[in-house]
């Protein structure tokens, strides 16, 4: 696989899967492009694929000795290693070369996330009379309902469907499968489309006839069409938040958390391979937390702790 292959895929994942802005999206880019503009430099035909780890630490040193920021340092990794992650789970490489480098520990930044009055926003901005709104409808729902990422969901085959006893099989990263509760409100618009916008459809694909959601044209459909039409949606609900389909795979799993659900059963039916990847979900309704310090704490209720005479405030230093 040559650079620009490889780059051109690396950005429709950070985009479509990752659900990152277009301007971190740019600047990753930059990042592993000026791996490829130093090992062109040297005089070096080097693949993504092919690049060791020698070469990585040659590059990080000729870019300090530049006087590349600790900091820019640390990020240009960091989108190494998100670079080469991508490549191992799309089972483009075997190896990845930026395994045994270490950089500075960057902070980690909390997932976008709808509310729940702004996801019924969305799911009420479909019309339902029209024949992609009924689609798009038990889409949405499912999503939601199964915290699915946008590639399993557009891989949903009917026969993964057990929606007679409330479950659905999802295929995640590296083919591992995993049983997904599916709650009443999504079957019930699944069953809505397949009984009627589906079984009416006359030229499906016959490579295409297990997949669950299928376009106008008979075929399963993209993770770009879903994402352009959750764009769609998100404009016509009047949400201003960069919305994306991981956008519904993060409110699935903070809504969860949020009502008291086991870390542990969420992660589950994420599918991740670590809690620690889960435990992100935790830290993220802050303001929530400090809404209900404030109002329930006794220190800060005046009527718990009263005094006949008020107390000075203890001076101010320096």
């Amino acid at each position: 696989m040559n650079w620009n292959t490889a780059i051109a895929e690396f950005r429709a994942h950070l985009l479509l899967e990752r659900s990152l802005s277009v301007h971190t999206v740019e600047a990753y880019l930059s990042d592993v492009g000026k791996l490829e503009q130093y090992i062109r430099l040297s005089g070096q035909d080097i693949e993504p694929t092919n690049v060791s780890t020698n070469t990585l630490t040659q590059f990080l040193g000729w870019l300090s000795s530049l006087g590349l920021s600790a900091r820019s340092q640390a990020r240009l990794l960091s989108a190494l290693k998100t670079f080469y992650k991508y490549l191992v789970q799309e089972h483009l490489t075997s190896h990845d070369p930026t395994e045994l480098l270490s950089g500075p520990r960057l902070p980690r930044y909390l997932p976008e996330v709808l509310s729940v009055e702004e996801m019924q926003r969305m799911l009420d901005a479909i019309d339902l009379s029209t024949p992609h709104g009924t689609r798009n409808r038990a889409m949405l729902e499912t999503l939601y309902a199964c915290g699915l990422r946008v590639s399993e969901l557009v891989d949903l085959r009917l026969s993964h469907l057990y929606l007679d006893i409330g479950f659905v099989k999802v295929i995640g990263k590296g083919n591992k499968e995993r049983i997904v509760p599916i709650g009443e409100e999504a079957i019930k618009h699944i069953q809505l489309y397949i009984e009627g916008v589906r079984r009416g459809m006359l030229h499906i694909h016959k490579d295409h006839a297990n997949y669950l959601f299928l376009n106008n044209r008979g075929r399963k459909l993209t993770r770009v069409m879903v994402f352009l039409i959750i764009k769609e949606l998100a404009a016509l609900a009047g949400i201003q938040k960069n919305v994306s389909p991981h956008t519904f795979r993060h409110s699935f799993a903070t809504h969860l958390i949020e009502g008291g659900a086991d870390l542990k059963a969420v992660q589950d039916m994420l599918g991740h391979e670590s809690i620690l990847t889960t435990e992100i979900y935790t830290h993220l309704d802050t303001a929530y937390l400090r809404e209900t310090v404030l109002q329930y704490h006794p220190r800060n209720r005046p009527e718990v702790f009263s005094s006949s005479s008020e107390i000075p405030p203890p001076p101010l230093l320096g």
